[in-house]
């Protein structure tokens, strides 16, 4: 016996890799219905290009008559649940053509069909829905004679979501990137959609990252800032509120100069003085590298640092960073839009045990062995998630460790 939607691939390779997908009109009626079955949801904002809302669009509709020659298609048409339903009458045998926005533009007509629908397409197959787990926990887990008799689905919703955010912070591949210039003013915004920060690296000519430090140890924004009369004591304005003014700190640190507090010698003034006496820095005197005593390792970089303004929702940089570009990496919940709500496949098993422990764990009169069983289940599988998600491969550990002389001591 067959079994009914056993694959889980349910889109065809052009659909997947160019992000299209092509029918023929059969009836030439009016109001006839093409359903697509990409993974990504067709959003349609406007039909006519004038309209500004054209711009919310993640697809284009092409058509042809002899499928050579595909112009895009702007008369009235609709889009509810991914079925197009084109309103005038299209001549029967007319080939019709989605085509999703792409980074690189599309394969038919004016091949301008540039956005992110495609790319973001790409890899959906690691992942399953939050929708899909909660509903395929329903299915396996609740019912008569199995483990919860019944359940309302609000509470597996609830469950699932805020097992989905712990695991979030140091189990799944939740990191996030965004690639940004620091201006002059030193600061860049945190990300909307920001939990804590991984990495803050700047990018030099090569595209190689130099990793930015925090200055903890450093530097402080005040999240604070009272305006004090000549006694000391705070100002307030006509509604007994404190007046704030700017930070002296954040002003001090902007103009920092940072070879004072890294220690770097000023190659260009030693070179040329070393020239006055007749002799070569460079090479015999550069000997000075390594050989500087008494400073402290923490601060002998010259990448820069970076601290965090809670106070502005900022994150201000050392003043050798202006106009530097960096990349942010930095956790996200993963539940801040929609497309968010994915759960990679090498954890899904660990979500179900999250979700059973918590439910049993939150009912009266349920037995406590069987509470600490699914306690111990949920930490088992949550470690088995971490093992797998690690991404640990021999051949780059090899790489790491060839040609190194040292002892590993046991």
């Amino acid at each position: 016996m067959a079994i009914p939607n056993g694959g889980l691939i349910t889109e065809t390779n052009e659909q997947y890799y160019a992000g299209v997908q092509g029918f023929i009109s059969q009836t030439g009626a009016v109001n006839e219905e093409f359903t697509t079955t990409f993974d990504t949801n067709l959003v349609l904002g406007s039909f006519n290009p004038v309209d500004t809302n054209y711009a919310l669009n993640n697809f284009k509709l092409y058509t042809s008559l002899n499928g050579v020659t595909y112009t895009e298609y702007i008369l009235a048409f609709t889009v509810v649940d991914n079925v197009i339903k084109i309103a005038a009458a299209l001549t029967a045998g007319t080939f019709v053509i989605v085509q999703l926005k792409s980074l690189t533009g599309g394969s038919f007509g004016q091949r301008d069909a540039f956005g992110e629908a495609v790319e973001d397409n790409y890899g959906s197959y690691v992942y399953t829905s939050l929708i899909d787990v909660v509903n395929n926990f329903i299915v396996g887990y609740v019912g008569q004679d199995k483990l919860i008799p019944r359940v309302n689905r609000t509470d597996v919703i609830f469950h699932a979501k805020r097992g989905l955010q712990e695991f979030s912070y140091d189990t799944l591949k939740s990191i996030k990137s965004q690639e940004l210039t620091i201006p002059p003013s030193l600061s860049v915004i945190i990300p909307q959609d920001y939990v804590n920060y991984v990495r803050i690296s700047s990018i030099d000519a090569l595209g190689v990252k130099r990793i930015i430090y925090p200055a903890n140890n450093l530097t402080i924004s005040p999240y604070e800032t009272p305006l004090q009369d000549a006694s000391g004591e705070p100002t307030q304005d006509n509604f007994s509120e404190n007046l704030e003014g700017t930070s002296i700190t954040e002003e001090r640190w902007a103009n920092a100069n940072d070879n004072l507090i890294n220690g770097e010698i000023n190659n260009a003034l030693f070179n040329n003085f070393f020239n006055y006496l007749g002799l070569d820095y460079l090479n015999g005197f550069g000997g000075f590298y390594g050989r500087r005593y008494g400073l402290d390792p923490q601060l002998s970089q010259v990448n820069g640092w970076f601290n965090m303004n809670e106070r502005e929702g900022k994150i201000s940089f050392s003043s050798n960073l202006s106009g530097r570009l960096i990349v942010l990496e930095y956790i996200s919940d993963g539940l801040a839009y929609d497309e968010d709500t994915k759960i990679p496949k090498l954890a899904e098993e660990a979500l179900y045990a999250h979700i059973i422990y918590s439910i049993l764990s939150t009912r009266i009169n349920q037995p406590e062995y069987v509470v600490q069983r699914f306690k111990k289940e949920r930490s088992s599988k949550l470690r088995n998630a971490k093992i797998r998600l690690s991404n640990i491969k021999l051949d780059e550990i090899v790489q790491v460790m060839r040609d190194k002389s040292k002892w590993i001591k046991h």
